[in-house]
């Protein structure tokens, strides 16, 4: 049996049962990795000699009775959260040989649940991407086809997950860099509220806009790796202290009379045809199962990118001021003196996105541009959080594509940043009003590749998100396709 190719749910009743042991498990996995990295590049690091140590310790507390449902699981770790003794880069020559001191936080609560960890996944650059292309040590391949971007910036999560390198694995989603790598790859992605999981020890990118998820093979692995990672965490002020579900039950119950939202917004000229095809056909199935649809519209969508890219390259602007080659990480060899050292570091510790990133950022903060861009943005990212707001007082959910064409072709939009950036045009919003959103596979388009359908609901609702993809997830046959490679 291909271990590997099983799920979070399937490993842990069989390990609970004695039919296999955790060892077993990774050396399915290591073995898998070995034939298939060397054309993915889904890993920046990996962690070979701790799997096994994890798997020993997992295996003595199957015996002993103590186990839960996540021990002697192999999971993968976007390499922007940190891990205590583990290289953290972020992927990024500035942060070159990085180990981190302490663990963050999901990484403490999957230690403690018995997890096993296989390594640290490649991403852009910072999390500043839409296709893992900016990564400064690794271009990651998807797995349906190796000529194509894995989506981003969690793109080497996603990767290793469909193709079969990792059981689960952890991403970050600032602006969709979970939902719309997991539809690029054909597996599901989810964005928790913000606030529904502790950022402690996750490499800020744009603070009010990042938070840690689940990418898993199916639903009911992302709801038992949500129950794991969620909850309050007083290390991190913005972590919200609402009462965490069992979101395993959220599955009871089926979908009739779930109001569905589809805004018009999101149904545009020049997506994808087989796309709109996938989602539609969805919509119908949702139906069939007893949803009741209903057209909503969000009327700012269309101010959501440049809301976005304002924001979110202001806080990076910030966040990235502290990385100078003084303390940690890469410091230049050719400077002339101090103030030299802090230009020449960043000049080149950066690749050109963060750069870019950081040069916009800094622009809208500056004296005299500050009225007229960040705080426009915070007024029409207001806006947009009101529209949601307004939307949910008449469906339960919303149904959307993950994005508007299935993945693109490596280096495809490289010379223009703008396209790269339509590529979140559908996930973008959610991050700005703080909803969760999961993405699930919906359908292949030409090529075989995949196509995700994005369900977005209320603050800390993700029960009802999980029971509608769960409800999808069994009419269908999607999620069970796996790459041939």
């Amino acid at each position: 049996m291909d271990l590997h190719r099983l799920t979070i749910h399937e490993l842990s009743g069989m390990l609970k049962k004695g039919e296999i042991r955790s060892r077993d498990i990774v050396d399915s996995l290591f073995k898998r990795i070995d034939h298939t990295e060397g054309k993915i590049a889904a890993y920046m690091t990996l962690t070979r000699d701790l799997a096994y140590e994890q798997a020993e310790k997992a295996d003595s507390l199957i015996k002993s009775g103590k186990a839960g449902y996540l021990t002697g699981i192999p999971i993968a770790i976007k390499d922007n959260i940190c891990t205590k003794g583990i290289r953290t880069t972020c992927s990024s020559k500035i942060l070159e040989g990085l180990v981190p001191p302490y663990d963050a936080t999901v990484i403490t609560r999957l230690k403690d649940a018995g997890a096993v960890f296989t390594g640290k996944t490649n991403m852009d650059e910072f999390a500043m991407g839409s296709s893992t292309e900016n990564s400064a040590y690794a271009l990651t391949k998807n797995p349906w086809d190796t000529e194509r971007i894995p989506g981003g910036s969690s793109g080497g999560s996603a990767a290793a997950v469909s193709a079969d390198e990792c059981i689960a694995a952890l991403g970050s989603d600032t602006g969709g860099s979970i939902r719309q790598p997991a539809a690029c790859c054909g597996v599901v992605g989810l964005k928790p509220t913000y606030g529904r999981v502790s950022r402690y020890g996750l490499v800020a990118f744009a603070s009010s806009l990042d938070q840690i998820g689940p990418i898993t093979k199916d639903v009911t692995d992302s709801a038992m790796l949500l129950n794991i990672i969620g909850g309050h965490d007083p290390l991190d002020s913005t972590s919200v202290g609402t009462p965490m579900p069992d979101f395993t039950g959220s599955f009871e119950g089926g979908i009739k009379g779930v109001r569905i939202g589809i805004p018009k917004e999101y149904f545009i000229e020049g997506m994808d045809i087989e796309v709109e095809r996938s989602v539609m056909d969805s919509i119908s199935i949702l139906e069939g199962l007893g949803a009741i649809k209903k057209d909503i519209s969000l009327p700012h969508t269309d101010y959501a990118v440049a809301s976005y890219y304002i924001l979110a390259t202001a806080e990076a602007s910030s966040n990235l001021a502290r990385y100078d080659g003084a303390r940690y990480g890469f410091r230049t060899k050719n400077a002339k003196d101090l103030f030299d050292m802090y230009i020449r570091s960043r000049q080149e510790g950066f690749g050109p996105e963060v750069k870019r990133r950081i040069m916009l950022g800094t622009y809208a903060l500056s004296a005299g541009y500050y009225d007229a861009y960040y705080r426009k943005a915070q007024q029409v990212r207001r806006l947009i959080k009101e529209d949601f707001d307004r939307a949910f007082e008449s469906v339960d959910v919303i149904i959307t594509p993950t994005a508007p064409t299935p993945a693109f072709k490596t280096g495809e939009k490289t010379q223009d940043p703008l396209k790269m950036y339509l590529s979140d045009i559908f996930t973008i919003s959610v991050n700005l009003a703080g909803i969760p959103a999961i993405s699930i596979p919906c359908g292949f388009g030409s090529g075989d590749l995949p196509i995700g359908l994005q369900i977005s609901g209320r603050h800390f609702d993700e029960e009802t998100l999980f029971r509608l993809a769960y409800a999808f997830e069994q009419s269908t046959e999607w999620h069970k396709r796996r790459p041939a490679i």
